[in-house]
């Protein structure tokens, strides 16, 4: 029987496959909605955090980010009345295309052997600092910090496969988040919280004319490149031979 070699090509190709069907279908398993609850809250602060940090970007004030226990959430900013429309436009496309941005920089460090616990250490202080600056429910208090609590106890204890794995089911996680919640792209208007608002793609057809359906095509041919370019960098990585163990 062909063994794959560790650290080789194949072996990246299927921790990553591995990671994918995790995200995937965890949610079908018995109990796979508890399992994967904790990232599920994960996505969504991947999603906010984009919307808070491109406010930022434009320089505008990140208020606060909530976080609803059934798993939406929601970026609060403060722009002036005049703002520009495409910064508005485009601090609604920074929530979809966060997650993306950040699932292909974690995909990216799994690539290099030095960068591994470097990046889950800082992963893990991006969300400890978040959560005490802007995040303003219980369910982000409760959650978010055992997560970074977990990560950084990973980037000390675990060993460098489960390191590695770590980083790439995150990015995993993060990069298909949009693709998983794909209906939410193609709604003009949502319900989150009990109330119903513009969605994303409804709040940029709002700002750059345009059909929503338009701007959530766009959206997902930017993710997709993002990941894309991501996923052939790290695969073409000859790995460091370094296992499970």
């Amino acid at each position: 029987m062909h063994r794959v070699a560790p650290g080789s090509q194949a072996e990246q190709v299927g921790r990553l496959l591995i990671a994918a069907v995790l995200v995937v279908f965890a949610p079908l398993l018995p109990f796979g909605n508890y399992l994967i609850y904790p990232f599920m809250i994960l996505g969504t602060w991947f999603h906010e955090m984009g919307h808070g940090l491109t406010a930022i970007i434009f320089g505008y004030d990140f208020e606060r980010l909530i976080i609803y226990s059934t798993g939406s959430g929601v970026a609060e900013s403060s722009m002036p009345a005049d703002a520009s429309r495409f910064s508005r436009a485009m601090i609604a496309a920074g929530g979809p295309l966060g997650p993306s941005f950040i699932g292909s920089a974690l995909i990216l460090a799994s690539a290099k052997t030095r960068l591994w616990r470097p990046a889950l250490i800082t992963l893990s202080l991006i969300i400890t600092i978040s959560t005490v600056i802007w995040v303003r429910s219980s369910t982000g208090w409760i959650v978010l910090p055992a997560i970074a609590v977990g990560l950084a106890l990973l980037a000390w204890k675990a060993s460098a496969g489960w390191v590695r794995f770590t980083l790439q089911f995150l990015g995993m996680l993060a990069a298909l988040s949009m693709f998983m919640s794909w209906d939410y792209l193609f709604m003009e208007q949502a319900n989150i919280g009990g109330q119903l608002i513009l969605s994303d793609t409804g709040a940029i057809e709002a700002n750059l004319l345009l059909p929503h359906w338009f701007w959530a095509l766009a959206l997902i041919a930017a993710a997709t490149l993002m990941i894309g370019t991501s996923l052939r960098y790290a695969l073409r990585e000859d790995g460091s031979g370094i296992g499970w163990r």
